[in-house]
C-alpha cells in the first residue's frame, strides 16, 4: 500500500506500532500528497522535511513501546505556535523571517508523545478573523469548492486534514477559530476547557478565552490527539493533569446522551436559514435514532457583547507594542481590535466579567437537566474566498469583523468543552457542522457522545478528498 494518507490517524498509528510501516514511510507519503494537492489549496505553507526525518530516525532507534502515544505520526502545526528551527510567521509580515529557537509547550508535549512535525499550516495574521489569508502566505482555499474560503483561523489545519496532507493537526480557538474551519471543511475540531492543553509560555498566562485544541478527520482521531496534547505544565498556571482514563478509551464507549437541547437561534443572532435547516435535519436524525432532542437554550443575552469587550482587552494587552512599532504592517482588523481595547473603561470590563460569571452559573444549572447542547457551528455557509469577513447575514448589517463570530463566542464564554461535528451539506455542496457543547471539563464524555452522534449522521468517511474546483 502506497496511499497511507487515506488511513485514519488511529489506523496509521496501529501500523507504526506493529512495525508494518515506519515514520519515514509516512513522511514520504505525506510529502507526496502535499506536492500533489498542496498548490490547489495552500494549506501547509512551510515544510520541514529534514527536521521531520531527523526526528523519525531518533524515534526509530527506540523500541516501539518507547516511541510515544503517536509512535512517529506526522502532523501539521498551526502557524501561531512556535516550532524550534522552523519558520513561524504568525501570518504577519512583521515576523516573516522569524525562526524560533524553542518550541512552545504544546508542540513539545506532542513531540514527547511521538508526533513528528511535518510542516506549518496557514493562519490569518495573529489568528484574527475567520477567513484564512495573510500577506505572507496568501489564501487557503476550501477543498469542497476552491472558490470558497475555508474558515479560520485554523483554516490551514482543517484543509490539510480534509485533503489528506496530514493525519492530525493542531488548532486554536478564541472566537471559533477551530470550530468554524472544521465546519467549513467537514472535519472535527475540539475546543477543550481552558487549561486542558497547556499553552505558552506567553504574556497572558492566565487567559481563559484562547485555547489550543486537536483537529482530526473523525472523533476518534481527535480524541487520540487530545490524549497526546493534554496535561499539566508548570509554566501554564491554569493547566491541570489529564484524567486517569484516556480520552480515546472513554470516547470509544459511544455514550448516547439521554437528553439533548437544540438551539438554532441563540440570543437572536442572525443565522442563515439553510444553516438552521441543516442543523435541524441532523437533530431529527439523532431523534429518529432514539435520542431525546428538544429545543432549549441557556440565557445568552448580552454574552456576545461581553465577549467582544474581553477579546478587546486581550488584544490591547498583547498588541499594544506592535501597534506602536509596526502599525503600518498590521492589518486593519487587528488595529481596530487593539484600539477598541485601549479605550475600554474599568466599568465596561467589570460588567463583561460579571456577565461571563453569571453565564457559567447558568450552564451548571442547564446541565443538571441536559446532557448535551447543540448549536450551529457557524452562522453562515462558506462564502467567496475574497470576502474578508461577512458584512451582512440575512440582510442584517455587521459593522465589524468580530460580529459574525458571536455564535461561537457564546460558547467560548461558557468555558465548556465544545466539539464541531460535520452535520451535512447545503444544496450546492457546502459543508456545515454542529457545535456539541459538553459539561465543564467533560471532554471525555463529550467525545463519547460525539462518537455516538457521528455514527448516526454518517458523514465520517467522506474525507479525505481531492480539492474540487
Amino acid at each position: 500500500m502506497s496511499e497511507f494518507w487515506r488511513l485514519s490517524a488511529i489506523e496509521a498509528v496501529a501500523l507504526l506500532k506493529k512495525g508494518e510501516v515506519t515514520p519515514l514511510d509516512l513522511i514520504d507519503d505525506a510529502l507526496a500528497r502535499i506536492e500533489r494537492v498542496g498548490p490547489k489549496v495552500n494549506a501547509v505553507v512551510t515544510l520541514c522535511p529534514e527536521r521531520a526525518r531527523d526526528h523519525a530516525r531518533r524515534l526509530m532507534k527506540l523500541p516501539v513501546e518507547k516511541r510515544g502515544l503517536l509512535a512517529g505520526l506526522p502532523i501539521g502545526v498551526k502557524e501561531l505556535n512556535d516550532v524550534a528551527g522552523v519558520r513561524t510567521t504568525y501570518g504577519s509580515p512583521i515576523f516573516a523571517d522569524n525562526v524560533p529557537k524553542k518550541s512552545d509547550i504544546m508542540v513539545e508535549r506532542l513531540e514527547e508523545n511521538g508526533a513528528i512535525v511535518l510542516g506549518m499550516t496557514n493562519s490569518p495574521e495573529f489568528g484574527a478573523g475567520a477567513n484564512t489569508f495573510n500577506e505572507v502566505h496568501g489564501e487557503t482555499y476550501n477543498p469542497w469548492n476552491t472558490k470558497l474560503n475555508a474558515g479560520g483561523s485554523s483554516g490551514g489545519s482543517a484543509v490539510a486534514l480534509a485533503t489528506g496532507q496530514v493525519w492530525m493537526a493542531t488548532g486554536s480557538d478564541l472566537g471559533g477559530s477551530l470550530r468554524t474551519p472544521a465546519a467549513f471543511c467537514s472535519v472535527v475540531g475540539l475546543r477543550p476547557s481552558p487549561g486542558r492543553v497547556a499553552a505558552g509560555p506567553g504574556e497572558l498566562r492566565f487567559d481563559t478565552l484562547a485555547v489550543n485544541g486537536p483537529m482530526g478527520r473523525d472523533v476518534a482521531d481527535t480524541a487520540l490527539m487530545l490524549d497526546a496534547m493534554a496535561g499539566w505544565h508548570i509554566a501554564d498556571p491554569i493547566s491541570y493533569p489529564p484524567p486517569t482514563e484516556s480520552f480515546l478509551a472513554t470516547a470509544q464507549r459511544r455514550t448516547r446522551p439521554s437528553r439533548i437541547a437544540l438551539c438554532v437561534d441563540p440570543a437572536g443572532l442572525p443565522i442563515e436559514p439553510e444553516v438552521q435547516e441543516l442543523c435541524r435535519a441532523a437533530a431529527k436524525m439523532l431523534a429518529k435514532s432514539g435520542m431525546n432532542v428538544e429545543e432549549a437554550s441557556p440565557d445568552f443575552s448580552g454574552v456576545g457583547n461581553a465577549f467582544q469587550t474581553l477579546r478587546a482587552v486581550d488584544y490591547a494587552a498583547s498588541m499594544k507594542p506592535l501597534l506602536a512599532q509596526h502599525r503600518d504592517k498590521l492589518k486593519a482588523e487587528v488595529i481596530w481590535n487593539a484600539e477598541k481595547g485601549l479605550v475600554l473603561t474599568g466599568e465596561e470590563i467589570g460588567k463583561a466579567l460579571i456577565r461571563r460569571s453569571k453565564l457559567y452559573a447558568d450552564m451548571i444549572a442547564f446541565f443538571e437537566t441536559y446532557d448535551l447542547l447543540l448549536l450551529p457551528a457557524a452562522p453562515i455557509l462558506p462564502r467567496d474566498i475574497k470576502e474578508r469577513w461577512p458584512r451582512e447575514i440575512n440582510g442584517e448589517q455587521l459593522d465589524n469583523y468580530v460580529e459574525w463570530l458571536k455564535l461561537a463566542a457564546l460558547i467560548t464564554m461558557t468555558a465548556c468543552p465544545v466539539l464541531s461535528l460535520p452535520c451535512g451539506f447545503s444544496a450546492d455542496g457546502r459543508p456545515m457542522g454542529l457545535q456539541l457543547v459538553g459539561k465543564p471539563r467533560g471532554e471525555g464524555l463529550l467525545l463519547a457522545q460525539a462518537m455516538a452522534c457521528e455514527e448516526v449522521l454518517g458523514i465520517r468517511d467522506m474525507v479525505p478528498i481531492d480539492p474540487r474546483p
